[in-house]
């Protein structure tokens, strides 16, 4: 393509400005690309690790945990993200064998680091798993590490006598009863699981557990009264916001007086 000569000088000039730009762009180094990329985190719900908390010090304005974890010894780094006992945290300081992270008064108040009765505390094993890697198996559903609420176990057990499966009862807060969906995806500390039973009631949500998922999480130390953290299947609570919109939209469409309404009102 022909250009005349004004023109062309014009396009060199705009082309010359974006190439200057372009060159004055700072590259971000390893540790700033890590740190953004860990603040979009997701997990899967299927537990891989667990740890147990060393230290506990929860405060109303915020705290610190520090959990012992030697599986992932060489796996952590500070800044990274971790999902303990299904509680999205930032790594920020590691030793040979264990990691801290700081609560906020949030994670205090909404989950079983901060509960009175039932809650973690010093020797409690935890939940752990590392954020879902590109090209990494997903193999349980969509999990923020964003809790929701915090439940209390009611029972734990056997599903006959000899069954190495296990009925696991947690009740749940009002708040959260509306993402309760028979089976649907609930996680509980952090566990993808499956909703098998379901009391409006009692509020009880029941899962079955196979022998695998008994023993590689923390499951199995869990007794009547232990605080559980709670999310909902994020998938719902867009399909709830989005009713919600709509329902705000047509209700607000509905308040207007128009000619027409009013005309078809007899008026």
């Amino acid at each position: 393509m022909f250009l005349p000569k004004r023109q062309t000088l014009s396009l060199s000039l705009v082309l010359s400005a974006v190439a200057a730009k372009c060159g004055t762009l700072k590259r971000k180094s390893a540790q700033t690309e890590q740190a953004e990329a860990d603040r979009q985190t997701v997990f899967t719900g299927i537990i891989e690790h667990i740890g147990t908390i060393e230290s506990l010090e929860p405060k109303p304005g915020g705290g610190r945990v520090t959990v012992h974890a030697p599986s992932l010894r060489t796996a952590l780094a500070v800044s990274n993200s971790i999902a303990v006992n299904g509680c999205c945290l930032t790594v920020v300081a590691r030793g040979k064998e264990n990691f801290s992270a700081d609560l906020s008064g949030e994670t205090i108040q909404k989950t079983s680091f901060g509960g009175k009765n039932g809650a973690l505390k010093t020797g409690s094993p935890v939940n752990l798993e590392q954020p879902l890697a590109a090209g990494k198996e997903f193999g349980g559903h969509f999990v923020l590490g964003h809790v929701d609420a915090r439940g209390r176990v009611t029972h734990l057990d056997r599903e006959n006598a000899g069954s190495s499966n296990w009925w696991f009862g947690v009740e749940v807060p009002q708040e959260f009863a509306r993402y309760i969906v028979p089976k649907g995806s609930i996680t509980i500390d952090g566990i993808s699981l499956t909703v098998a039973r379901w009391n409006k009631t009692t509020r009880i949500v029941e899962v079955a557990v196979i022998p695998y998922t008994y023993e590689h999480t923390n499951l199995r130390d869990r007794n009547p009264g232990d605080a559980v953290n709670l999310e909902g299947d994020v998938l719902g609570k867009y399909v709830e916001r989005f009713l919600e919109a709509r329902n705000e939209t047509s209700s607000k469409e509905n308040s207007q007086l128009t000619f027409d309404k009013l005309v078809t009102q007899g008026f």
